[in-house]
């Protein structure tokens, strides 16, 4: 949740810019390996398999920041665990960028290496939820959902990919292709303190334990803290920090549990020339003979080789961009790292695309100061969705604008005002447009700010987001 797209659009240009000063064809680095042909294929093999690995070195230190607690508190519990979250954050909660405020989380790390796990899920009536399981290379192996599985109660075994055995009576197995899971859990809940009561009483009602203790009194184990892991820089900077060498030994040691795919085998190739065979410890004597310069730079150039890819997968209509391949990467291992480095924990777009704009249809930074802005639905154009959407107000950071109104999304809940014609405009401006038009109004800052919609369970047959039959009308300033 912390490597939101919309927080690292910002910086990408100024990061790239500055990797690519000190990775480019005219750097050091590049010019001694060209002067040494075997170091020169090992670097473009390095940054391959350090792409490769990013996904899975990420996911795994993301589980260690959040899990490293004693009890569960308000983002973070233990391994096997449910963190239960109760509320919308506030407007002044900046721990985490780009907040929700259209469904509450209920999620769990887990290990199901050594055994399978059974997570227990309450009817839910007619409220929309998904449950996405992310294996330790971020694909979406299996989400269970209104969607997919529909409302009623249900009993999901998350077992291992070495795991055979027999499941207890009315429990669907769900194989997972890694040791490392994480669950991650969203139930829509329109933030009204009724609303937040019928989610809460829910949430209680989801339980998980594993096989073992399945149908009997389970008490989970306490868990131990480790005082020296940084709990306060963000992942993606820690991953970033690492010597190559460090990052090849955590990914060895985490490749016992998480193994590669068979349609990985080229990559494996790759990797036993650079000292990293599954299932066993990283032999750093297959680099220690290469240019130690040259490796150096392996990490900056395989980092800027990620966020430039940007440019090759977004889409961009009428200001808005968007991504529409997300949860399943198969070989795709820029596309995944990238998702990673921006959004971990992405659902396939069948269950929600995030269309986020920061220019208006001028090409302008939007600015609540010295502008107002409409969006323009014509009539029966509104969001194509069979879950719910909606459209939430950030400052230039990412995060919520305070009002009066404590309004910070516009969504399908909410009663509009409608044009003679039947089409909505809705308002993004800092100052009300008045009482007949406050129904339509999200308060903006009189500062820069980003809008960003969210689309849930979107139509996938015409008019669709997913196949471009179906576009984000563009903002305007208002005349």
């Amino acid at each position: 949740m912390k490597y939101n797209v919309l927080a690292i659009l910002v910086a990408m240009n100024l990061l790239v810019s500055m990797v690519a000063c000190n990775s480019g064809p005219g750097s050091s680095a590049t010019a001694q390996a060209a002067r040494n042909p075997g170091t020169e294929q090992a670097v473009a093999d390095a940054i391959d398999v350090y792409i490769y690995g990013y996904s899975l070195v990420t996911m795994d230190m993301t589980r260690r920041q959040m899990t490293n607690v004693a009890t569960p508190d308000g983002g973070h519990a233990p391994m096997g665990q449910l963190v239960r979250m109760r509320t919308y954050p506030p407007p002044e909660y900046h721990a985490v960028t780009a907040p929700n405020a259209d469904t509450l989380y209920t999620m769990s790390w887990l290990d199901v290496s050594t055994e399978p796990w059974i997570l227990s899920v309450p009817d839910m009536g007619d409220r929309y939820y998904l449950l996405p399981m992310l294996s330790g290379w971020t694909d979406v192996f299996q989400v269970p959902g209104k969607r997919t599985t529909g409302d009623k109660a249900a009993k999901y075994a998350i077992t291992g990919p070495n795991w055979s055995g027999t499941l207890p009576a009315g429990v669907t197995e769900y194989k997972s292709p890694t040791g490392l899971v994480w669950i991650l859990g969203r139930i829509y809940c329109t933030g009204t303190p009724d609303d937040y009561n019928k989610v809460h009483a829910l949430q209680d009602k989801f339980s998980l334990v594993p096989l073992s203790s399945y149908g009997k009194p389970y008490t989970p184990p306490a868990d131990t803290v480790d005082p020296n892991f940084d709990m306060k820089t963000a992942v993606r900077d820690q991953v970033d920090a690492m010597s190559l060498n460090d990052y090849f030994s955590y990914l060895a040691r985490l490749l016992k549990t998480n193994p590669p795919a068979a349609a990985d085998a080229p990559m494996v190739e790759k990797m036993k020339a650079l000292g990293l065979e599954p299932g066993k410890d990283f032999d750093p004597s297959k680099l220690a003979a290469l240019d130690q310069q040259s490796l150096q730079g392996v990490p900056k150039q395989a980092q800027a080789k990620i966020m430039a890819y940007f440019g090759q997968a977004g889409k961009s209509l009428n200001g808005w961009a968007y991504f529409t391949k997300t949860g399943l990467y198969g070989t795709d291992y820029l596309d995944r790292a990238f998702i990673t480095a921006v959004g971990l924990g992405a659902n396939r777009p069948q269950d929600a695309i995030y269309p986020t704009s920061q220019k208006d249809a001028d090409g302008q930074d939007y600015n609540g100061a010295s502008k107002n802005y409409v969006i323009h639905f014509d009539k029966g154009q509104m969001p194509p969705v069979n879950g719910f959407w909606s459209i939430t107000m950030y400052d230039k950071d990412y995060f919520f604008v305070p009002n009066s109104l404590n309004r910070y999304t516009l969504s399908a809940r909410n009663k509009f005002v409608t044009n003679a014609d039947g089409s909505v405009d809705l308002y993004l401006q800092a100052d009300s447009p008045g009482k007949a038009k406050e129904a339509n109004w999200l308060p903006a800052p009189k500062a820069q700010f980003i809008p960003m919609m969210r689309l849930y369970w979107p139509k996938e047959t015409p008019p669709s987001i997913i196949d471009g039959t179906w576009k984000p009308p563009a903002i305007t300033v208002a005349k």
